[in-house]
């Protein structure tokens, strides 16, 4: 099939040196790099992901729930102060 393909310059100068390094032609080369690209997509195997938990070593009755939440608002109080400063 016949198409325009629009390159930016740093990779048709990797193709070009590719296309040199195996005494190949361009489209050749071009053909065979995105048959190797294609190939690999989508088959990737993954690691298994795992996490180690840590003991945080937080005293009983201290409650994260809303820690984000409490954070939110200390940064909402400091930028209000700030803006009150005339800051």
């Amino acid at each position: 099939m016949r198409t325009t393909l629009t390159l930016d310059p740093d990779v048709a100068a990797a193709l070009r040196s590719i296309a040199q390094e195996r005494d190949t032609s361009f489209k050749k080369t071009i053909n065979d790099v995105l048959r190797s690209g294609l190939s690999k997509s989508g088959r990737s195997e993954r690691s298994q992901f795992t996490i180690d938990g840590q003991a945080m070593g937080l005293k009983p009755g201290i409650d994260l729930t809303h820690a984000l939440r409490v954070a939110a608002q200390l940064e909402d109080d400091e930028i209000i102060r700030k803006m009150e400063l005339g800051k």
